[in-house]
């Protein structure tokens, strides 16, 4: 029988169990293997769970039971979280997390440690939640040249752009609704700052590029400065304006992460995932595109990933030779987002469409209901970021707004 402990009871915590027991008799089938789940770890008391005898508050207790070959870690963090999972794959137990903050900063060590002991860390729950994109990449588009990988990862975010586009809210009454919700903290930072879209980025690029990219090495910017107007020229442009982390493959053979805002023009399929929903579409030399589309956070949608982790951990006999990365002692690998070429909106007041089409020729000129006199919005011809930048200064005018195109050719 395979004994499992899970690392924390809160939303995901307390998820993973009542879906593995809702599910124990298929879960049990999948893996082959008779399962239960003998240790739950949370410093706080349940004393009226139907599974109050399973509560440990003593790592040690999971450590050093035999019978336990399969951790989940939902704790979150890179404090206890790391020393746990550190010293369980040290005693050969395989790990499997939902923590992106802990596989983004220390995944390459961890997976080092896992495949010296013969064990396995997973972590298909780290991005995406429900989504299956971890076990896609590494096994099902293994056959793939991947050159670039650019998604929706976050559902908050997401949803405070669809109030925006749809509902003309504006940023802080549409992130005051998420909070009532609860899909947003009542500190949104790493959300609306896209720090949680650049763990997830980064965990996708490691995997796809075999280097670790560390969070501190990407481009990183949020939403908190999109305006409803930036929406309505987005539309009158053929798009939407999503958050994007993406990361592509660049001509001198290093690769481009980033997290930012964007225009997605309305062919692309990220345009029109709506609400909390994520979306990340992988790009290889044999299928050409592909996306994985669903819920991205959530109790049950991410204890379905981590409950998928569970089965195949328990199935393993030894350490998975695809799901793993080298790690990166420096950056040189990383290029410089200055250099990327790609068109820029830009919205200015002071400055005429002549005078801009006389610093930007080729523009491509937008306008919206109600726009100011003094008011001009375009898309910039493509042409590197750091050029865009000059050209800007030289401009002059109030600049009000700029956000990239999307464009991963």
């Amino acid at each position: 029988m395979s004994k499992i402990a899970v690392l924390g009871y809160g939303v995901v915590g307390s998820g993973t169990v009542e879906l593995f027991y809702k599910n124990k008799e298929k879960i049990s089938k999948k893996s082959g293997k008779d399962m239960d789940i003998k240790y739950i770890l949370d410093i706080r008391d349940f004393p009226d769970s139907p599974y109050a005898d399973k509560f440990t508050k003593n790592f040690d207790d999971i450590l050093n039971d035999g019978e336990v070959t399969v951790i989940a870690e939902v704790m979150g963090g890179v404090g206890d979280a790391y020393d746990y999972t550190k010293k369980a794959l040290g005693k050969g137990k395989s790990v499997v997390t939902s923590n992106k903050e802990l596989v983004a900063k220390k995944g390459a060590e961890l997976l080092k440690i896992a495949a010296e002991h013969n064990c396995n860390f997973l972590f298909e729950a780290s991005t995406g939640g429900a989504i299956p994109i971890i076990r896609p990449m590494h096994q099902c588009l293994a056959g793939n040249d991947i050159s670039a990988v650019a998604g929706i990862l976050n559902g908050t975010t997401n949803f405070i752009l669809t109030k925006m586009i749809n509902e003309s809210m504006s940023f802080d009454d549409a992130l005051a609704l998420a909070q009532k919700l609860g899909y947003a903290e009542h500190d949104p930072t790493a959300d609306v700052e896209g720090h949680d879209a650049c763990r997830k980025i980064c965990i996708l690029a490691s995997l796809a590029f075999g280097k670790h990219v560390y969070p501190e090495w990407v481009h990183c910017e949020g939403i908190t400065k999109l305006t409803l107007q930036d929406v309505e020229y987005a539309r009158n442009w053929g798009g939407e304006i999503k958050l994007i982390g993406s990361v592509k493959k660049t001509e001198d053979g290093k690769i481009l992460p980033m997290v930012r805002p964007a225009f997605v023009c309305n062919n692309n399929q990220l345009s029109h995932i709506s609400d909390v929903f994520n979306g990340i579409m992988v790009y290889g030399d044999a299928v050409d595109e592909v996306m994985f589309y669903g819920r991205g956070a959530g109790k049950l949608p991410t204890a379905s990933a981590i409950v998928a982790d569970i089965v195949d951990a328990a199935k393993m006999s030894g350490t998975s030779i695809s799901q793993t990365w080298e790690d990166s002692s420096d950056n040189s690998f990383i290029a410089d987002y200055k250099d990327d070429i790609v068109p820029i909106y830009v919205r200015v007041s002071g400055i005429s469409a002549a005078q801009a089409e006389k610093v930007f020729p080729g523009a491509e000129f937008l306008s919206r209901k109600d726009q100011p006199s003094d008011e001009t919005a375009f898309v910039a011809p493509a042409m590197k970021e750091r050029d865009f930048d000059k050209k800007l200064a030289e401009l002059g005018g109030n600049v009000l707004g700029n956000i990239r195109v999307l464009e991963l050719d």
